[in-house]
């Protein structure tokens, strides 16, 4: 049954990643893989595979919603002429791709993902690299490595008030293992833990960010210019993980990637305007004459600059939109009135009881980031003053790139779906049945292997919620099993939640969305092979530094050993092959 339920997940990375097929044709195949398992294997009633179908169906419409928004969004920006002021202003901070990508990616980025979560990161900071002038796959790879560190505590908290909470609640043997605690006691001491294994691993994310950008996307095709920017990435990375620390074990589990990004957004941006801990050299792209056909996609902003008789949209003015989209994202999700009318009945789309199968579809577009990014626009239309005809191509062109997006997130989230709800009366679905398979073989060393499980969940449901409410339980009773105390049987469910924010680097419905909203498409393979390296280093650093809080000793070392294997194998790597980009 282990090698049954693994086969769903080795269709998608051998189709999609090996062989470089598109995800169309490789979720397509996945989901029948899945259907034919569901049915005949694992003996899923007909109805809940249907019903796990519309569900599927059902969610990825409201991820086209926002990847439509934050199109719109773009373009709305690009228009108006107002992306000429905003690439501008990059330039007067820092004309470094290195230090912009730290800026928008994992200060800016981080901050949208504490707010929204769910992907909005990529679908609001992608978009605006591609406008400043990145290559389409390198403003998806970047804001796709960032989508780890802050996701534990993405949208005000959710994978850790909803995702830990529903996995563990109604189980006497939590109730009993963590008395006198409450479980609403208790998440908010393993989110005190999430956040400090977090800022163990992600403090060094910048600066992998940065090497994975020179590297794939340098003219020179070497990690070590990214990390020429070693002292202003790790400064960053700190900026970032001692304030989103201090905000975890003081306010709790809603506010540290919210908080974290905006104060590091307030140390990181004077800081760079000041040159501090700057890189001696410069690194820029090669011209874009010279760039890969598969850098790029079917969006080409505008990449004039400010001339003489164009009209001056002032810098504050040009980047409204991005506020009111920050702005609005907060206050939807902290006005605990405004929030329960947004995510009430008479604002939910709702499909109760698919087909008899107990699954219920919901929908909530008034919530969803994708209208919050559509009324940002419809705002910026009148602060910019646009003309119409020039607002109406904005929609045509959002419009296409949904529409080419859709294929492939109609496919993959419906597979997710019937795999998550494959299993039957007294038979555990696939992920159970992965993740059980996966404990038995590992024994006592469990909590090295413990954030795998919870990057696995990630990558089948495309969100690190829905990994701790798989997997929370489980990891809880399997480090029961190999007789670890409470502290250790609480540093193995953070490992689960750690992990399940790595996942979301490679999930392939969040590279889908990514990738459409800078017009990338048929490229998903390609950018998974890329983002699977961070992922790995921060699924084993992970690990090894849950071995260390359990047994201490030489597993601290081991952990500093890890990372300095990571940096220097990276740092030594150079495909001279590669120096020569095309012509």
């Amino acid at each position: 049954m282990f090698i049954a339920a693994a086969l769903p997940v080795a269709v998608v990375f051998v189709l999609l990643v090996v062989m470089r097929r598109s995800a169309k044709l490789s979720m397509m195949t996945a989901y029948v893989v899945t259907v034919l398992l569901a049915l005949f294997l694992w003996g899923a009633p007909l109805a809940r595979v249907a019903g796990a179908t519309v569900n599927g169906l059902v969610t990825a419409v409201t991820l086209l919603y926002i990847v439509f928004g934050a199109i719109l969004l773009l373009y709305t920006v690009q228009e108006s002429g107002a992306i000429r002021t905003i690439r501008r202003g990059f330039m007067d901070i820092s004309p470094d791709r290195r230090i912009q990508a730290i800026i928008i990616a994992w200060m800016f980025g981080s901050m949208i993902e504490g707010a929204s979560g769910f992907g909005t990161p990529a679908a609001v900071a992608a978009p605006l690299l591609l406008a400043i002038g990145f290559p389409a796959m390198a403003a998806v790879m970047v804001t796709l490595i960032i989508q780890s560190t802050p996701v534990s505590f993405g949208a005000v908290g959710t994978p850790m008030l909803v995702g830990i909470n529903t996995g563990l609640s109604n189980s006497p043997e939590v109730a009993s293992a963590i008395a006198p605690l409450t479980l609403a006691e208790y998440v908010p001491v393993v989110a005190a833990q999430v956040a400090l294994v977090h800022a163990l691993v992600g403090v060094l994310i910048p600066l992998l960010m940065v090497g994975m950008l020179t590297r794939f996307f340098g003219t020179e095709r070497s990690f070590a210019k990214g990390f020429r920017a070693w002292k202003f990435a790790i400064f960053a990375g700190l900026a970032f993980t001692m304030p989103y620390l201090l905000v975890a074990r003081i306010l709790g589990p809603e506010f540290p990637s919210l908080l974290g990004g905006l104060i590091g957004l307030m140390i990181v941006v004077p800081a760079a305007r000041a040159g501090w801990f700057m890189p001696s050299d410069r690194f820029d792209f090669p011209a874009r004459a010279q760039w890969d056909e598969g850098w790029q996609g079917n969006i080409e902003p505008d990449q004039a600059e400010l001339g003489p008789d164009d009209r001056r949209i002032g810098l504050l003015t040009a980047w409204m939109p991005y506020v009111i989209v920050a702005a609005l994202l907060v206050l939807t999700r902290t006005i605990a009135p405004l929030k329960a009318w947004l995510t009430g009945p008479d604002t939910t789309l709702a499909l109760r009881d698919l087909f008899g199968s107990g699954i219920n579809a919901t929908a909530q577009f008034a919530y969803s980031p994708g209208t919050v990014m559509i009324i940002a626009s419809l705002i910026s239309v009148a602060l910019f003053r646009m003309r119409g005809s020039d607002y109406g191509r904005a929609w045509a062109i959002s419009g296409r790139t949904m529409l080419a997006a859709a294929p492939a997130l109609l496919l993959a989230v419906p597979m997710v779906q019937v795999f998550i709800n494959s299993g039957s009366e007294g038979v555990a679905s696939m992920p159970i049945t992965l993740a059980e398979g996966m404990a038995a073989a590992t024994g006592a060393s469990w909590p090295l292997f413990a954030p795998i499980v919870g990057a696995l969940g990630a990558f089948i449901a495309g969100s690190n919620t829905v990994s701790n409410m798989m997997f929370a339980l489980f990891q809880f009773s399997a480090a029961q099993g190999i007789g670890l105390d409470l502290a250790g049987i609480t540093i193995v469910v953070v490992l689960q939640a750690v992990g399940g924010a790595a996942g979301n680097m490679v999930c392939v419905h969040n590279v889908v969305a990514a990738s459409a909203v800078v017009g990338l498409t048929d490229r998903e393979g390609d950018i998974i092979r890329k983002t699977l390296i961070t992922m790995a280093y921060y699924v084993v650093q992970a690990g090894l530094i849950g071995m260390a809080l359990i047994g201490g000793g030489l597993w601290w070392l081991a952990a500093l050993i890890w990372a300095a294997i990571v940096v220097g194998a990276m740092r030594a790597n150079r495909d001279r092959a590669a120096v020569p980009v095309r012509a």
